[in-house]
């Protein structure tokens, strides 16, 4: 099982990002998919997530209408769309995998399968 995160990048406040997820070696189509943070010295932190059926769709108050989570099952990766970055967005984003048809969740020890994670940077 490998999840790949790319996209991160130094940007300036009130830039925007795109980050992906791709996915193998995992039946991607039939899991949620969430993005975390963590910030340095601080702990990870639940950003978006997407059901499986892309039904339900959830996101921390501090990224809402500003970071859109989006999935493309065929070539089973996931995206988050970053706009309007502000500082407190320093982070590294890391995307996750619930097992198979469990529902979204916002706890980071209810998921299954971990990327690496890639580093986003906001500068003034």
């Amino acid at each position: 099982v490998r999840l790949v995160e790319s996209g991160g990048r130094l940007v300036t406040a009130g830039g925007s990002l795109r980050l992906s997820c791709v996915t193998s070696g995992v039946t991607f189509s039939r899991r949620a998919v969430a993005w975390f943070r963590q910030a340095p010295g601080k702990e990870r932190e639940f950003v978006a997530v997407i059901t499986w059926d892309g039904e339900i769709i959830d996101y921390a108050d501090s990224v809402r209408g500003r970071f859109t989570i989006s999935r493309d099952d065929p070539n089973t990766t996931a995206f988050l769309q970053m706009n309007n970055l502000k500082l407190v967005d320093t982070a590294v984003y890391y995307c996750a995998l619930r097992p198979i048809f469990a529902p979204q969740s916002t706890s980071v020890q209810e998921y299954e399968f971990w990327g690496q994670g890639t580093r986003v940077t906001v500068s003034s």
